[in-house]
């Protein structure tokens, strides 16, 4: 049972707290987490779930923002950590992200959900699709019309039907005059290169996601040809876990609209799809840097959005860089952005240039990591492949459709 939740900001400053139970925590406990953290020399390092000397404390950081909640009482650790990264995906699914300033324009949005999503500590409601039923979105017009009226309540008076249902992340007796849902495979490839050009480690954390627009109450079956390549698999509340157990198809019954139906990670992948390749030689108080990109191996699709960033080291007092193809930027905070776009046909895209050491360097010493973005859109590189989707229950024709794309998650080249 969580006693309280409070949201802190990256200074540490309680932007939000809510009590959930009588009995009331101290905000003190925020400075004695925030201590805690500070003490610690790398952030990721900070334990999930620590004890405090009044309290337990489960904790998990999106976008900047921590996500706090308290207990004093034994309760599955598992169970306050899924119920965070819950509240933390359906604030951002509302707000259209997650910011300091967007929490606090919409504190009041904030508080109804939490109202709505826990009671008296125990987890309640917290299905999207049923939330936005309960609780309307934040809009232009909704703005204007408090302003108006004077109410700022979002909540509808009425309860929807699926909180009785037997299936309560689906609305009843739904109907729709084009039935359609389409399958997307959404995936982010995680690496790290070394500074011989090796393949240190490479794995993909993948989605499933679903969005669907069925009448009345469909079951659905979807199934991969290659199945065993998938690893910690998390699935929907909708998904029937013997079929998969027993033979690796998903079986369920959709929520309408847009959902997460499973999360998967694909591991010791043995290929990228771009290479940096980076070279540094430094003299004098001056230090020669290019980096030159291009395709390693062909996804068969064009690689978009391609990124390249990098942290100038504290010794650089200026640098002078240019690209042969794009543009180079260097930033407030002393971040080098390379953004290239679309890799040309008839040239690989290079960036070359000197940094200014300040005085008292005459060389390098530590020499910078560069992170990588890119997108492909119609492929997977993980090489996970749908076999098909089985529709029953469903009087009329329905439109299927898939789509593959994969971007760069934390892909690392050190120099």
């Amino acid at each position: 049972m969580l006693q309280c939740i409070f949201l802190l900001s990256d200074s540490g400053e309680v932007m939000l707290e809510k009590q959930l139970t009588g009995h009331r925590v101290d905000r003190s406990i925020c400075s004695w987490f925030w201590d805690q953290s500070l003490s610690q020399p790398d952030s990721f390092k900070v334990l999930p779930v620590i004890a405090s000397p009044t309290h337990y404390l489960f904790h998990i950081v999106r976008e900047g923002i921590t996500f706090l909640a308290c207990t004093q009482v034994e309760m599955p650790p598992l169970m306050g950590i899924e119920f965070l990264c819950r509240v933390a995906d359906v604030l951002s699914d509302y707000l259209g992200g997650l910011n300091e300033d967007v929490i606090k324009d919409n504190f009041i949005i904030v508080y109804e959900l939490l109202d709505e999503m826990i009671d008296n500590g125990f987890p309640l409601t917290t299905e999207p699709n049923i939330l936005r039923d309960m609780i309307a979105p934040p809009s232009i017009v909704s703005k204007m019309l408090s302003v108006v009226t004077g109410n700022t309540s979002n909540v509808s008076d009425t309860l929807p039907g699926a909180t009785s249902s037997s299936v309560p992340w689906r609305t009843t007796q739904l109907k729709h005059s084009n039935n359609d849902v389409y399958v997307n495979l959404i995936e982010e490839m995680d690496a790290i290169i070394n500074s011989d050009g090796v393949l240190v480690k490479c794995e993909i954390f993948g989605v499933v996601e679903v969005n669907s627009h069925l009448s009345g109450i469909p079951d659905l079956t979807l199934s991969f040809a290659n199945p065993s390549i998938l690893n910690d698999v998390q699935f929907h509340p909708c998904v029937l876990f013997r079929p998969w157990e027993s033979e690796k198809i998903l079986s369920f019954v959709p929520p309408d609209g847009l959902f997460k139906l499973m999360s998967y990670r694909v591991k010791n992948l043995r290929n990228t799809p771009i290479y940096v390749k980076p070279q540094l030689s430094s003299e004098s108080g001056t230090c020669r840097l290019s980096v030159m990109v291009g395709i390693r191996n062909d996804p068969g699709k064009a690689v978009d959005s391609l990124l390249v960033q990098f942290q100038l080291p504290r010794c650089v007092s200026s640098a002078n860089l240019t690209a042969n193809h794009g543009t180079v930027d260097i930033l407030a905070d002393k971040t080098c952005s390379w953004s290239i776009g679309r890799i040309p046909k008839d040239r690989a895209p290079q960036m070359s240039g000197t940094l200014v050491l300040e005085e008292g360097f005459e060389q390098l010493h530590v020499k910078p990591t560069f992170q990588v973005g890119f997108k492909i859109m119609g492929v997977a590189l993980s090489g996970l492949k749908i076999n098909k989707l089985d529709l029953k229950n469903l009087p009329t024709p329905v439109h299927k459709g898939f789509r593959a794309q994969t971007e760069g998650g934390k892909y690392e080249v050190r120099s």
